[in-house]
């Protein structure tokens, strides 16, 4: 995935209107996302003393009662340019902006290729990422992880297919499935596979394809049953594209749950702030409001945690 940011700004506003076939006057309706600047939908919270008082003593913002928080804006819904190919808008831009308003802080977004942030954050250029970062036991050596949000993959297929839910390994036994090679979910897949033939069950048939675009063309015609990709990713295709529909979802660390989480330096005295702000969004349902607004109510944390476990090294 290219990042836009590095587009020049007529380019991308060209870019962004094309890829949601709707102009600027129309960003408030279509699709059920709103892609505009103005974000007049965007919800904010309260401050939350709680929160405040568990920031540690010395510790010092990037900017005075400002919370600088770095986001790549790798695509919609998570995090993408509004039409006028500046302002970054997003489910991770709205939930900063919560987290910020829980701080009683101003909201300074950084936009990010996304894999600068772990030089961006060890350096001090911001005081948080928030930006789809995935807690691992490895990460957790140099970071400390406040989570938000479930790391989810889908199971997507044609509106009109007989495949109706896959949840475990037989539910796939025998079907065609798209996946990324040498990504996560296709580990998982091939554990699939291998629990299936064990079991006496038919295999995976597991496809590739070089890009998104051919990937769901094999899709609609048929050449293949189901597409699977992070979670948010089909979420807004389905919603653009009214052709495909969500019959599962994939924990990113099956079989046991995996969390993306804010991001910040290793013992900055933050993390534990960042929990409490996000334990009190979802306590006085800001949070799922957050996630109705961009789709994403099937990604939602019953509670966050501090440093939660996170995906083994490998």
């Amino acid at each position: 995935m290219f990042g836009l940011a590095a587009l020049r700004p007529a380019f991308i506003a060209a870019f962004v209107t094309a890829l949601f076939h709707f102009g600027p006057a129309a960003a408030t309706e279509a699709d059920g996302f709103d892609f505009s600047p103005e974000q007049p939908g965007r919800v904010r919270a309260e401050r939350n003393d709680a929160a405040v008082a568990a920031i540690a003593p010395g510790f010092t913002f990037v900017t005075p009662g400002k919370f600088t928080v770095a986001v790549s804006p790798g695509g919609p819904p998570l995090a993408t340019y509004a039409t006028d190919a500046k302002t970054v808008i997003g489910a991770d831009p709205d939930y900063a902006q919560a987290v910020a308003d829980s701080l009683g802080l101003t909201l300074e977004l950084v936009p990010i290729a996304w894999i600068d942030w772990p030089l961006g954050l060890t350096s001090g250029k911001y005081d948080a990422v928030i930006s789809n970062v995935g807690v691992t036991e490895q990460r957790k050596e140099k970071f400390d992880f406040s989570s938000y949000r479930q790391g989810l993959h889908g199971f997507f297929v044609k509106a009109d297919s007989g495949v109706t839910s896959i949840r475990e390994p037989k539910d796939a036994a025998g079907l065609r499935i798209i996946v990324g090679a040498g990504t996560n979910q296709e580990r998982i897949l091939l554990k699939w596979n291998d629990e299936n033939i064990a079991a006496g069950l038919k295999p995976l048939e597991l496809q590739y394809y070089d890009d998104e675009a051919t990937s769901l063309v094999a899709l609609a015609s048929g050449r293949a049953d189901v597409i699977v990709q992070p979670h948010a990713q089909l979420v807004f295709i389905a919603a653009r594209d009214q052709n495909i529909k969500r019959v599962g979802t994939l924990s990113a660390g099956w079989p046991e749950r995996s969390d993306v989480a804010i991001t910040t330096r290793k013992g900055s005295g933050l993390a534990d702030a960042l929990t409490v702000a996000t334990n009190g969004l979802i306590e006085n349902g800001t949070y799922a409001k957050i996630l109705d607004r961009w789709h994403l109510a099937e990604e939602a944390l019953p509670k966050s945690e501090t440093n939660p476990p996170g995906l083994p090294k490998t």
